[in-house]
């Protein structure tokens, strides 16, 4: 996976969702469904799991292997 693919936690989650949105199956087995509130357009990834209180190196691994299996699968 290029880094210009990697998700980090600085990215505005909306923009995450828009990008990939098989991404939405790790943000509610997190329990995000905030995907739709106002706030995503404007709050980072950081920012969204602490204030739901979830480990944001947890959901970056999980988003970032699915991330890497979407993009391998497009090289297919």
């Amino acid at each position: 996976m290029s880094d210009n693919n990697t998700i980090t936690g600085d990215m505005n989650i909306q923009d995450i969702v828009s990008k990939y949105p098989q991404t939405l199956s790790v943000f509610f087995q997190y329990g995000l469904g905030c995907i739709g509130c106002h706030a995503s357009s404007y709050e980072s990834l950081a920012e969204g799991v602490m204030m739901h209180g979830i480990d944001l190196d947890a959901i970056l691994k999980d988003l970032n292997e699915l991330i890497a299996k979407i993009d391998a699968e497009k090289e297919q």
